[in-house]
């Protein structure tokens, strides 16, 4: 194990000199939590929302404990799926725990560490294996120790790579195997390892992308974790790490900090190791000239700077030599057509049936994986069988609207029309990029949202120019752009879905177009922005500003931009993606609880802390908030004064004339006794509840399901019948309340006796206690009362 895992090719599959992986290893950044739901969208869309999240109080694991599961958990933890985006790290993850196991540096609890990938499982799909065959098949050396059997040991079987299996994995129908020495093929070994039933003593690790998560049934898996990447510090430890020279290092981060688009995508290791190898290439051939800054710009020097190795390795050439020989143009073109072909079909794994599709036989495809080898890659399975890939999926989507974009300019052919025709009129450049923008926008789930960005920039001239000698030929001119820029300001102003509407302004970056995004940051730096003036389009250019500035969103204010509830809609991306968000006195009304609940219910949402203080909800906007309090992916905490401040909420314009009744406070209940419930604090002050509304609320802290620790009550009509009732939910051992405000109420004597009792019960957790108008404040401090303040 030590020897095949200490050392790595870093990007590239065979080629190159290896490195060792504990010298370039760095620590990813890990959540755990979430299910093995499947994410179909667009993986560049993925990693944008986690860079919004980035830094986040999130429960994070280290790599090490991923093995063991996390402490306070129920019960035994057997399957474990980690999800990550195409080259997040998820294959050295695997390489670094098995060789930290192998090196007694951690998980020494583990007897066998069996690391499998799917792509050397699908050779074997054909043949008829039993468990114990298939492990000493791949680990040859136990099966020279006579091990027969793993019941004794402490077993972990690695399955890396689950959104490349090509195995038919049937839950359903498979048969049920639970003999380790009987044979059968090797899905039904897979599928009853999985559930359970074959090995039930050994625990699996899976690794895969996000879209093919749900491939395994969710109640076979224990528990979920992601791999989110590097967080902006770990993107600057590695490019510290794999340069020495610090002032190369410096320009390097300085670079990519400016670059909004550029700095997104360092979340992914393979892509902060492509900007490493093209800017360390212009650092020492440029001094100091134009760097690129658009994802365009950036994968076309990539090109070059692979093209040029080439040359200068393979071809015996000088690096003043051009470049682009007839050659090497073939295979760009070659490559070009089967990244296009295999996108459009889903495909990141290529076998020889596939590359004979485009005209490409193994052979050659071996000699591209030997020369562009930081391109295309080709690894070998079991007997020697040939699996190709691009090294990450945005490189493939590069080569595929180049591809797109040759064939257009060549021949006047538009690959992404479905029925392909060719014309005696001169093709009309600006129809296909306007057709291309169109097929993106009704593409599922964002699927060809990158390929867009790379097909819209490689309309440029000065683009085209930096491809001298592979393009024969230009295409587009200044005026065509200039179409295309303002067709996409058009779709942006045509209400297009939040992230659609994202992207075409990432298509604007790509044209050098950014006049719409300066006109509103313009607008806010001078404290001009009037938002009742703005247009559609311009609304969101606002959100896009706001969403991909460099600052994580911590606090939104609606008041900043406009207190209306037409401003809180149009901006409802930035409240998704805020931590505190405050809506304070803004003229909401149920309408905007409806909004507020759907993203609080959403899994990306990043709300934890909400104020809707002063604002006419009444008791119906709080059922549709509450609808979203109960959702398993409510992140929300606190529903306290100035947070959530159900406490002058749903009130007209006095605080003593609010419109919450007892109806209100059975939604909140409920919210409360849900086992998916988050909140921990709750102010419902200077509301008219009475006992009725104190009595809903006192149902759902006696649920074992509460996590209350403050209710705030003050001035609320509660008398000393309201004040049994909150006795009797704290007298329930399963209570979490710690504080409790009841000032500016009638709980006459009887009620105070029967609260301070609680206080002073050993076996009761409430420490603070506020029951009097002059605000008496009293602590538990070793079962005693001190009075701090009367």
């Amino acid at each position: 194990m030590k020897k095949k895992f200490q050392r790595v090719f870093e990007g590239i599959a065979k080629a190159g000199q290896p490195t060792l992986l504990n010298e370039i290893y760095t620590e990813l950044y890990i959540t755990e939590g979430g299910t093995a739901e499947v994410n179909d969208e667009h993986e560049v869309r993925q990693i944008e929302a986690a860079s919004r999240k980035a830094d986040r109080a999130e429960r994070s694991i280290r790599a090490e404990d991923i093995l063991k599961g996390s402490p306070g958990r129920d019960g035994p933890i057997r399957t474990m799926m980690t999800k990550g985006v195409a080259g997040i790290g998820k294959t050295v993850l695997t390489q670094k725990l098995t060789l930290d196991w192998a090196e007694d540096k951690s998980n020494q609890d583990i007897h066998f560490m069996f690391p499998l990938t799917f792509r050397e499982l699908n050779v074997l799909k054909e043949r008829k294996f039993s468990l114990m065959e298939l492990v000493h098949h791949f680990f040859s050396e136990t099966k020279a120790a006579g091990i027969c059997s793993f019941e004794d040991f402490q077993v972990v079987l690695i399955f890396d790579g689950l959104d490349e299996c090509r195995l038919p994995l049937d839950f359903h129908n498979n048969e049920v195997l639970t003999d380790v020495r009987e044979s059968t093929s090797v899905d039904v070994l897979l599928t009853n390892l999985i559930r359970g039933k074959l090995l039930p003593s050994a625990r699996l690790w899976i690794t895969t992308r996000p879209a093919a998560a749900n491939q395994i049934p969710p109640d076979c898996v224990d528990m979920v974790t992601e791999i989110r990447g590097f967080t902006d510090p770990q993107k600057e430890e590695y490019f510290r790490r794999r340069f020495r020279d610090k002032k190369q290092v410096s320009s390097i981060i300085s670079h990519m900090k400016k670059s909004r688009s550029l700095h997104i995508m360092c979340h992914i290791p393979v892509f902060c190791w492509i900007t490493a190898t093209v800017l360390e290439e212009l650092l020492r051939t440029t001094e100091g000239g134009d760097l690129p800054r658009t994802l365009t710009e950036m994968f076309i020097h990539h090109l070059v700077v692979q093209a040029k190795v080439k040359k200068v390795k393979y071809d015996g050439g000088v690096e003043t030599d051009p470049h682009w020989s007839p050659d090497s143009r073939r295979m760009i073109e070659s490559l070009g057509k089967l990244a296009f072909n295999q996108l459009q079909r889903g495909n990141l794994i290529f076998y020889e049936s596939d590359l004979t599709e485009c005209g490409i036989d193994v052979e050659a495809a071996s000699v591209y994986s030997g020369v562009f080898t930081q391109i295309f890659k080709e690894e070998r399975g079991l007997y020697q069988d040939k699996v190709f890939c691009f090294i990450h999926l945005s490189v493939q989507e590069f080569l595929a609207a180049l591809h797109v974009h040759q064939t257009f300019i060549n021949s006047g052919i538009n690959l992404l029309e479905k029925q392909q025709q060719t014309t005696s009129n001169k093709p009309d450049p600006t129809v296909f990029y306007q057709r291309a923008v169109d097929e993106a926008l009704q593409s599922p789930n964002g699927h060809l949202d990158l390929f867009l960005r790379f097909l819209l920039g490689l309309s440029l001239p000065t683009n085209q120019n930096l491809l001298r000698g592979l393009l024969t030929q230009t295409g587009s001119s200044s005026q065509t752009n200039q179409k295309t820029v303002e067709y996409i300001k058009e779709k942006i102003g045509e209400n297009v879905s939040v992230e659609r509407s994202i992207n075409l302004f990432h298509c604007l970056n790509e044209l050098k177009d950014v006049s719409l995004v300066e006109e509103i940051q313009q607008s806010l730096r001078s404290g001009r922005l009037s938002t009742d003036k703005l247009s559609p389009a311009q609304w969101s250019a606002l959100v896009f500003i706001l969403l991909s500035s460099g600052e994580h969103l911590d606090v939104f204010d609606l008041k900043k931009y406009s207190a209306s509830e037409e401003a809180l809609l149009r901006l409802l991306p930035v409240v998704k993606a805020s931590k505190k968000v405050v809506l304070s006195g803004c003229n909401l009304s149920e309408r905007s609880c409806g909004a507020l609940s759907s993203v609080l219910s959403s899994q990306s949402s990043s709300v934890t802390e909400l104020d809707l203080s002063n604002n006419n909800l009444q008791d119906s906007g709080v059922e549709s908030l509450s609808a979203g309090l109960e959702s398993p992916h409510c992140k929300l905490e606190a529903l306290r004064s100035g947070l959530i401040n159900l406490s002058n909420t749903l009130i007209g314009t006095l605080l003593n004339n609010c419109n919450l009744s007892e109806r209100s406070c059975g939604a909140l209940s409920s919210v409360l006794s849900s086992q998916s419930s988050s909140v921990t604090e709750l102010d419902l002050s200077n509301n008219n509840l009475q006992d009725s509304g104190v009595e809903s609320l006192s149902a759902g802290l006696e649920s074992p399901h509460c996590k209350l620790e403050a209710l705030r009550l003050s001035g609320c009509l509660v008398t000393e019948e309201g004040c049994a009732s909150l006795a009797s939910a704290l007298s329930f051992k399963t209570s979490n309340l710690r504080e409790l405000d009841l000032s500016y109420n009638h709980p006459g004597d009887s009620g105070e006796k029967m609260l301070r009792a609680k206080v002073e019960d050993p076996d009761c957790r409430l420490e603070t206690l506020m029951y009097r108008q002059t605000d008496t404040l009293r602590y538990r401090q070793t079962d005693t009362l001190r009075k701090l303040s009367s």
